[in-house]
């Protein structure tokens, strides 16, 4: 692992997506919120992906600092768009949501991992 990661800019990205995403599901956007209910997330727990995704910008974005933060966000990252992708299999959403966003946003979230902290 580098002192820092390399390109910084796709870390900063991914913190950027992280943060956009932690504000359209402050109050769930209605693409977002009929994404929730295709898969089958329960509405009481609606209110913990805003945290969730604030706290992953905000350890990317020390992640530049403290690589190993970083690294441990991405794989973190990593592992809730493959829960996000296996809900979209189990629901059988087989759409835009499952195939451009979940499913893009884990090759982004691999992407960061491999490129900016461990190669």
């Amino acid at each position: 692992m580098s002192a820092y990661p390399d390109p910084v800019w796709l870390v900063v990205a991914l913190a950027l997506v992280q943060a956009v995403d932690g504000v359209i599901c402050l109050k769930p956007v209605p693409f977002i919120a009929q994404c929730f209910d295709d898969v089958g997330f329960p509405r009481r727990l609606w209110w913990l992906t805003p945290p969730i995704k604030f706290a992953a910008a905000a350890g990317l974005i020390a992640g530049i600092w403290v690589p190993y933060l970083g690294a441990v966000t991405s794989v973190a990252l990593v592992a809730y768009f493959v829960v996000a992708i296996a809900m979209h299999v189990r629901a059988r959403d087989f759409g835009r949501n499952l195939f451009l966003n979940a499913t893009g946003m884990l090759a982004l979230c691999v992407a960061v991992a491999l490129f900016g902290f461990v190669l």
